[in-house]
């Protein structure tokens, strides 16, 4: 199919995420307060969207604590430019096995499985404008590791963050993860049109290839909203192609610790470097008002 250029394109800054990159780069932001403030960053140089996880401050260890994301959200609400909160959903779902002939019982160390209601509690508390949704159980890198999500679970997380209000971003790590969000609309759900991120280069997901992500894209019905980004090297890659397969782009810290080799980078650079990329294709940045006219989203008051 021909390649139909976005126009029109909004930045999303995926400030932290909740891998083990804490001792790896000093610019990896580990308290509420450095999260807010890169954030805030960011959005200054050009993120029309801000996409937060929070971590131990202590230890950067990734976190579920409701005090650091009302910090985190009050922060970023009361800062003195404009963008769309986007919190994570993803954790909580979490499972690591024992070796191969011993796979159970799991093993407690990085093995964090809660229930539906307690892994969107911060989503009830803070009421972001979106929340991450990883559509789909897969490997995930480790060997042991996986990332789960089953479809009651993503049903019931589902109509909770349609409930409250908050829009769900639709995280498809590979293409059935799309055909099980199509099916989460059509039964409700989740209301249409949808939010997606197009998640690629994660082992054990879709790979990064352009054939590979022109299938993802073409998956993706085409009143709904799609967003894409790569991994390390690949992140700039991906926002030319995000754009000129008519999509949106996301960059930061969580999927990307260099600005150039050697070079490690902040996240308001990841930012400016892809807006630098967007506008010499021809494109126009949006800003927040923008983006929460075009995804239907309410924007909520300091402290709410």
């Amino acid at each position: 199919m021909p390649l139909t250029m976005s126009k029109e394109v909004f930045i999303t800054c995926a400030v932290t995420g909740s891998g083990g990159t804490q001792d790896r780069s000093p610019h990896v932001p580990r308290s509420p307060q450095q999260i807010a403030d890169s954030a805030i960053a960011a959005a200054k140089a050009g993120a029309a969207i801000v996409h937060c996880h929070v971590r131990d401050p202590e230890t950067g260890a990734p976190s579920r604590d409701l005090d650091y994301y009302h910090e985190v959200t009050d922060r970023i609400r009361d800062a003195d430019v404009d963008v769309v909160l986007n919190l994570t959903a993803g954790m909580g779902g979490d499972i690591v096995f024992g070796d191969t002939e011993n796979p159970l019982p799991l093993l407690s160390a990085g093995t964090d499985m809660i229930g539906a209601s307690e892994r969107v509690a911060h989503v009830a508390a803070c009421v972001p404008e979106i929340c991450t949704l990883d559509c789909g159980t897969m490997n995930f890198a480790e060997s042991d590791y996986v990332m789960t999500n089953t479809p009651g679970m993503l049903t019931a997380m589902g109509r909770m963050m349609t409930d409250l209000g908050v829009k769900p971003e639709i995280e498809a790590f590979d293409t059935g993860h799309l055909w099980y969000a199509k099916q989460l609309v059509a039964e409700g759900v989740l209301e249409a049109p949808a939010l997606v991120q197009l998640c690629m280069g994660v082992p054990w997901g879709a790979p990064n290839d352009l054939n590979t992500f022109m299938a993802m894209v073409n998956n993706v019905p085409p009143d709904w909203t799609f967003s894409a980004f790569s991994l390390g090297r690949d992140q700039m890659a991906y926002v030319a192609a995000a754009v000129l397969a008519g999509g949106h782009v996301r960059v930061g810290l969580e999927d990307n610790l260099w600005l150039d080799k050697g070079v490690l980078a902040e996240n308001w650079q990841l930012v400016e470097r892809a807006g630098t990329i967007v506008e010499n294709m021809g494109a126009k940045l949006m800003g927040a008002a923008a983006v929460r006219e075009k995804l239907g989203l309410i924007k909520r008051a300091p402290g709410t």
